[in-house]
């Protein structure tokens, strides 16, 4: 019954942002390649949240909301907490080209607009999760 305490449920939100050459944003974050997501806040509506964590994280200013793509599960381990997280994702439009700046106190050191052939390569080196909202995108 003690380790039921040590079991903590997260909400987060993120998305894919996609610009006009049908390139995707990911960010490079403590050596792995990823998705812009984070944490939702108390009443936050989801799809603000993965605009709030997308811009924090790549310094974004100028996207478009266009449609929710899929949620994932992934399962942590932080400070002798297993943690759950639940992200819901969403599909972003955006031509933003300069100015994009990682957010690095996020362990974030990079950020790549990543072409579908370039994907695989990418993917190589990422999440499970990351892999599986990719596929569901791809195939919508």
């Amino acid at each position: 019954v003690n380790n039921l305490r040590k079991f903590e449920f997260i909400i987060a939100a993120g998305g894919i942002v996609e610009n006009n050459s049908k390139e995707w944003l990911f960010i490079f974050r403590n050596g792995i390649w990823d998705l812009p997501k984070g944490k939702v806040e108390k009443n936050e509506r989801l799809e603000f949240a993965a605009e709030r964590e997308i811009s924090e994280e790549c310094g974004l200013s100028e996207m478009r909301l266009d449609s929710f793509i899929s949620k994932t599960y992934h399962m942590y381990y932080e400070n002798e907490v297993i943690k759950l997280k639940e992200t819901h994702w969403f599909l972003f439009y955006s031509n933003q080209l300069k100015n994009l700046k990682p957010q690095l106190e996020e362990g974030i050191t990079n950020l790549k607009w990543v072409s579908i052939s370039d994907l695989e390569a990418i993917l190589s080196n990422s999440f499970f999760s990351i892999k599986e909202i990719v596929k569901a995108h791809l195939l919508n």
